[in-house]
């Protein structure tokens, strides 16, 4: 089965940072955008320039510094937006304009007051506008899962006969499913000219947004929108690192692929949160603290005779240095002594014995278990070794099984 390419377009500097508390300065932007571009990413999403004069030159500054990735602008399908966000990024070896305007009836009525005629009509007014000014041209009929197959379906047609290259279907609430995702991808795929490329755009208000990208690559979308963490507006966005997993790890089922550099990707993660000072939940997917963890004895004790029996990609495959075995209280003899094993101390099965007894007592006691702890058990079960001071650095790790 041929793998067909799939486009990144990372959102993290426009989407992710429109999370409450996840701004960032125009320092931090170029930071966070250097590295979006060492991770491969097609198309960097740097802002909305007309948001603030800060965003306009933090977009700008990323167009003129980065060279490696298309850089695009948000744009309300107005004049003055397209015009600046055009400023802030025609310095770009790639430069995009992506204007957005919302299709559904609910956003056309309660929000635009405008009908479904003055909206095409202004859809096709900004892209005509866009496409003399760029020739990289995106568009989004916002809120485009809730809104009629059909009058979706003309507002696309008639933005890529204006001059639109890319039109982009977003599920701005998060509300569609991944039948419909196909549904809706499959229609427009059938109804559209070849050239004109297809991209998802999925908000996670029901968990569903990685689904709902892969839904839609499988029914001929051909770009996918995500941020670092999947941060993003209310619960975030479709997530990158893994979207870019499943097709690494699944080519079997997933026959697309991308071109970002897995290594990369938790290196990306823990800028996002140094710079956010968001935490990323131990149980996340690919880059959380505990995505290459194990505590269950019966899985440290596959893990240490071979890691394929529990993870199902390698930690340096994604940038994590190593798994870790955390000695908690469901944590077996294997992986106890090889702890000990890297203190120093190659134990026999009866002096082992002796001790994982002390260790699980320990263990239901407390929350956390570190070295200390195992030396001074050691020290006292066979006072005749000499305990050293310092330990080499764990491939077992201490730590809380509360959080393990």
């Amino acid at each position: 089965m041929q793998r067909e390419r799939i486009t990144v377009f990372d959102t993290t500097l426009r989407d992710g940072e429109q999370s409450p508390g996840c701004s960032m300065t125009l320092p931090e932007k170029l930071r966070m955008a250097r590295q979006l571009e060492r991770l491969g990413v097609d198309v960097i999403e740097a802002g909305f320039p007309i948001a603030s004069q800060g965003d306009f030159e933090a977009v700008q500054a990323v167009a003129t510094e980065v060279r490696g990735a298309g850089i695009a602008g948000l744009a309300r399908a107005r004049s003055e937006d397209i015009e600046l966000a055009w400023e802030a990024i025609k310095a770009s070896a790639r430069p995009r304009i992506h204007i957005f305007l919302a299709t559904s009836d609910i956003h056309l009525h309660y929000k635009l007051k405008v009908s479904r005629e003055q909206a095409l009509r202004q859809a096709v007014e900004s892209v005509t506008q866009a496409s003399q000014l760029c020739s990289d041209i995106e568009f989004s009929p916002e809120d485009a899962t809730r809104s009629d197959l059909d009058y979706l379906t003309e507002v696309c047609a008639a933005v890529v006969a204006a001059g639109a290259t890319t039109v982009n279907i977003p599920d701005t609430v998060g509300y569609t499913v991944p039948d419909d995702m196909s549904k809706i991808i499959r229609h427009l795929r059938a109804k559209l000219p070849s050239h004109a490329v297809i991209s998802v755009h999925c908000h996670n208000d029901l968990g569903l947004a990685v689904a709902n990208s892969l839904a839609g690559m499988h029914a001929g979308a051909r770009q996918v929108e995500c941020t670092i963490n999947g941060i993003g507006e209310r619960a975030g966005n479709a997530s990158l690192e893994e979207l870019v997993m499943v097709l690494q790890v699944r080519p079997d089922a997933m026959p697309f692929f991308t071109t970002v550099h897995g290594q990369e990707l938790y290196p990306s993660s823990r800028l996002v949160s140094e710079i956010t000072g968001v935490s990323v939940q131990p149980n996340k997917a690919i880059v959380g603290r505990n995505a290459f963890a194990h505590e269950a004895g019966i899985h440290q004790d596959g893990v240490i005779k071979n890691p394929l029996t529990y993870e199902i990609m390698t930690p340096n495959s994604v940038g994590v240095p190593e798994n870790r075995l955390v000695l908690g209280k469901h944590s077996g003899r294997h992986a106890l002594g090889l702890r000990y094993k890297e203190l120093g101390y190659e134990l026999e099965r009866r002096d082992l014995d002796r001790i994982y007894r002390r260790f699980t007592a320990l263990a239901d006691a407390v929350k956390e278990v570190h070295d200390k702890h195992l030396l001074t058990i050691l020290g006292e079960e066979m006072p005749s070794l000499r305990v050293p001071v310092a330990a080499q650095t764990p491939r077992v790790a201490a730590g809380s099984w509360g959080n393990a």
